[in-house]
């Protein structure tokens, strides 16, 4: 038992051992075939360099921001065409406080919010205006708000206050007009300090401005006084383009004729080339209303210009009641709307969206209907970095 124990041993360290040089010659041999087959395959002689990713440049979207008046019924207002409505007006009193035309106007901007915010259009408080809830126009009111630091300072915490407690989208200002380089600087220092609270908010700061051209002469207007550096704060200046009716002697024919507006578009084309700062924040204003050459009768909407006969859209003028209306009709609306984007603006801008007629003779449809070929178009814009176009 025992030789046959040493038999079985022997046999089986042979056995071992011829498998551990086996193995060691095999993976000596594979190695060095590696090696054979390493140095064989040829050297690329073209340097591989890595391709940089196309860059895709997406545009923003161009804004359509309609003007809203307190009384109308929000319910009653086609949100789908419209990136922005404008609420108006808040009131400023001197004091610094905040002022709204009672608890009616309260309840259609909270229900203006909800149906608008369905329809992701955002909503904006517009503060000041023309006329004050008080009486008498708001310049001296808004004046004396911005004018001191305690004021400013309770005004600016009203408007960021209500923001956020009705779910506002921002604040939009419409000091209508400063008149001094003090009003001026004024209304500077109160729009920083505004942006300053509303856009680490995610609130947008927006304010409406003069057309500052003369209607008749073409040239500046200088009674109405701008800080330029005051619209890098901002993210909409709003252009009134229109109301030239009043400049020189009454004219109905002034209120917002196609040259006078190329006029208005050239002039901030140019003062926003010259200051450095991004034409899409400029918004071009039109006007829904006609003006009557008699100045002793109201104006009328658009829609009234329509109702009393659909084919007046093609017209600029018309005579009703036994007087003459100036007003924009499709045609122009189109021109203007065109005019604006070849100079890079940011959109276009409507006052006021009750105005306007129904259906197919919409003129929020009509600059709607062109906005969005000039958006279609930027989408489908792609530029490629200049290392990849000279591959």
């Amino acid at each position: 038992m025992k030789k046959s124990y040493l038999l079985l041993a022997l046999v089986s360290i042979l056995i071992f051992t011829g498998g551990f040089f086996s193995g060691m010659l095999y993976s000596s041999n594979s190695t060095d075939q590696a090696k054979k087959n390493t140095q064989m395959a040829p050297k690329s002689a073209k340097k591989l360099k890595q391709k940089q990713i196309p860059k895709i440049e997406q545009k923003s979207s161009k804004v359509l921001i309609g003007y809203v008046q307190d009384f109308r019924d929000p319910n009653t207002i086609n949100y789908s065409k419209l990136t922005h409505t404008i609420f108006s007006f808040a009131h400023p009193t001197k004091d610094g406080s905040l002022l709204m035309n009672g608890d009616s106007a309260l309840s259609n901007l909270r229900t203006m919010v909800q149906q608008a915010h369905k329809r992701d259009t955002k909503v904006m408080l517009a503060v000041g205006g023309w006329y004050h809830i008080n009486g008498g126009e708001s310049y001296e009111y808004f004046r004396a708000a911005i004018s001191n630091p305690a004021s400013r300072t309770k005004l600016i915490n009203e408007l960021v206050g209500i923001t956020e407690r009705e779910n506002l989208d921002g604040i939009d200002i419409d000091f209508e007009h400063p008149r001094s380089k003090e009003d001026a600087k004024n209304l500077a220092t109160f729009m920083k300090t505004l942006s300053d609270n509303l856009h680490p908010k995610n609130k947008e700061l927006s304010i409406a401005v003069y057309s500052k051209i003369h209607s008749v002469t073409g040239t500046e207007i200088a009674s109405v006084i701008y800080e330029p550096t005051m619209f890098n704060y901002v993210d909409h200046v709003n252009i009134m383009a229109y109301d030239g009716q009043w400049d020189g002697e009454y004219d109905a024919a002034n209120l917002s004729p196609y040259p006078f507006v190329e006029n208005i578009v050239s002039y901030w084309t140019t003062l926003f080339d010259k200051q450095g700062i991004n034409k899409e924040k400029l918004v071009l204003g039109v006007p829904f209303y006609a003006q009557p050459e008699d100045v002793s009768i109201k104006q009328v909407s658009y829609e009234a210009i329509i109702n009393s006969n659909p084919t007046n859209a093609k017209r600029d003028t018309v005579k009703m009641n036994g007087t003459t209306y100036h007003y924009n009709g499709v045609e122009t609306i189109q021109k203007k709307t065109n005019l604006a984007l070849d100079n890079g603006f940011g959109g276009m801008m409507l006052w006021e969206l009750g105005h306007d007629a129904k259906g197919s003779h919409s003129l929020t449809n009509v600059i709607s209907q062109v906005l969005d070929k000039e958006n279609a178009e930027q989408k489908q814009v792609t530029i490629y970095s200049k290392d990849e176009e000279s591959k």
